[in-house]
């Protein structure tokens, strides 16, 4: 039995553009289905009759099976009201490859260098205007894949992308050194220079990607342009280092200064003296380590700056002056006050007998001690040393100076 309509749809794959059914001179009173992500064009006599949106849909033929066919007689059995349904695929269809078959010719603009580079990346297409699409690319084929529509862009697809990415690389200034940082802009300023090349077909780019660029490495010009550049922008990345270096050392010094002063003043507030009496300390400490107190005056050392000393360190210095002074200044004669020089007997200005001092000088530490055998600071012995007067005899039984016996 003879069927009186049929049902045309499409559930095929999704990498199919444009896909035409395989039922042809349909009945009228045909069902057409038309699912979301589609839309149908009708075909009656050669003509694109009708662009149908998802829903479904009864067509109008004027084929009918009775009638058609005696109709069918006068022709060979083929009907002359030829009818066709294509099935346009609306979704967008991504991953789709492409690539430069060439290197692409450009100057580098940093540093004006001939290089040859290649590109590649991906895409994602949509129909936008099926009747377009149909007409232009598909004809009278029975469908348009993802494969064949890229095929058929190649051409002037490898045109338009060599000359925009030599010309958006020279606008933008991009060094062959920084393709890769810039590869978003890179890939949206050619997008937007090849989307009215697409949409001319019907067809609506909706993404477009560089991935890679593919640069000359191997070439030996290219690897001396390489070196160079890197050892210019090395040089630079070490001089930064050793600065950043040095602001660090200087701020580690000073942390470490504040450290070290916060350290000493909680220890002086500790210890219950200030940095004044500190600096007495080590004046005082100086002061202990000289042999004579001839020997202050080349410390630029006097009386007067003792007195400036201050508080309990000026004291303690006052007092050790008060005793090397008086253990070794000239005498003076008691009875009219004259100043006689060392180991006098008598007074040069009123004839006065002096008494004799019990303090010495050690021959071997140079301190002051009182008259002995033996010094009281280093345990020196005094060879053949008058009990009396301190004198040191060399030969001898008696004192030359007192004529006390050995």
């Amino acid at each position: 039995m003879a069927k009186i309509a049929d049902i045309i749809r499409y559930e095929g794959n999704n990498n199919v553009f444009i896909w035409k059914h395989p039922c042809e001179d349909f009945n009228s009173l045909t069902q057409l289905i038309v699912h979301e992500s589609q839309e149908a064009i009708f075909f009656m006599n050669g003509q694109a009759l009708d662009l149908f949106g998802p829903g479904r849909y009864t067509l109008e033929t004027q084929n009918t099976p009775e009638i058609g066919k005696a109709l069918n007689r006068t022709t060979g059995d083929d009907t002359p009201f030829h009818c066709e349904v294509y099935f346009i695929n609306k979704a967008e269809q991504m991953s789709i490859k492409w690539g430069t078959d060439s290197k692409v010719q450009y100057m580098e603009p940093t540093y004006n260098f001939p290089l040859s580079i290649g590109a590649s990346g991906e895409m994602s297409l949509r129909a936008e205007d099926s009747r377009k699409l149909l007409l232009k690319l598909v004809g009278t084929e029975n469908f348009l894949t993802q494969a064949q529509l890229t095929v058929f862009f190649r051409s002037f697809l490898m045109t338009r992308v060599k000359t925009y990415i030599a010309q958006t690389m020279k606008a933008n200034s991009i060094s062959i050194f920084e393709i890769d940082e810039n590869l978003a802009m890179f890939s949206d300023a050619i997008k937007a220079l090849l989307v009215n090349d697409f949409a001319e077909y019907g067809v609506a780019l909706e993404k477009f990607f560089v991935t890679n660029v593919v640069k000359p490495d191997g070439d030996p010009m290219y690897e001396n342009f390489k070196s160079l550049h890197f050892r210019q922008y090395a040089d630079i990345a070490e001089a930064k280092i050793r600065q950043q270096k040095e602001i660090i050392d200087a701020e580690t010094q000073a942390q470490k200064v504040v450290i070290d002063s916060k350290a000493q003043a909680a220890k002086r507030a500790q210890e219950g003296y200030t940095y004044s009496q500190e600096r007495g300390f080590d004046v005082a400490e100086k002061i202990a380590e000289n042999e004579a107190v001839g020997e202050f005056t080349n410390m630029g050392v006097g009386l007067g700056t003792m007195a400036g000393v201050g508080g309990a360190v000026g004291g303690m210095v006052g007092g050790m002056m008060g005793d090397v002074v008086s253990a070794t200044a000239n005498p003076k004669c008691a009875k009219c006050g004259a100043m006689l020089p060392q180991n006098a007997k008598f007074c040069l200005e009123c004839g006065e007998k002096l008494v004799e001092s019990n303090l010495i000088a050690c021959p071997d530490c140079g301190k002051t001690v009182q008259k002995g055998k033996f010094c009281l600071e280093c345990g020196y012995k005094f060879a053949n040393t008058c009990s009396k007067c301190g004198t040191e005899v060399e030969n001898g039984k008696f004192c030359p100076q007192c004529g006390e016996k050995l």
